[in-house]
């Protein structure tokens, strides 16, 4: 995968500074996740619309943002997804971005 690189980037740097990670392997439940405050935030690479369209709606609904790895609104059509409650949404795409440089 040419995505595999900037995966582990991110994972490891997740695992050490995170309790922990849960990877349920559906979009639309950990996005329902963070909706429902289970989990605190959510990221991915290489989704396609269906993935993530109902769950972005409910995380918005319950008051959490969502955007691109770039803090833009191409997370529907483009390859990177970021969701999070309302209180950790900037520092966690602070993190993102961080690990991306």
């Amino acid at each position: 995968y040419d995505r595999l690189p900037k995966f582990m980037k991110t994972l490891d740097f997740f695992m050490r500074n995170s309790h922990g990670l849960r990877r349920l392997g559906s979009a639309a439940t950990d996005l329902a996740y963070v909706a429902c405050g289970r989990f605190d935030a959510f990221y991915e690479y290489s989704l396609s619309p269906w993935d993530v369209a109902a769950g972005i709606i409910i995380v918005q609904q319950a008051g959490g943002k969502v955007s691109d790895f770039n803090g833009g609104n191409n997370y529907i059509f483009g390859n990177e997804i970021i969701a999070t409650n309302n209180n950790i949404f900037n520092e966690f795409l602070k993190n993102i971005k961080d690990v991306m440089d």
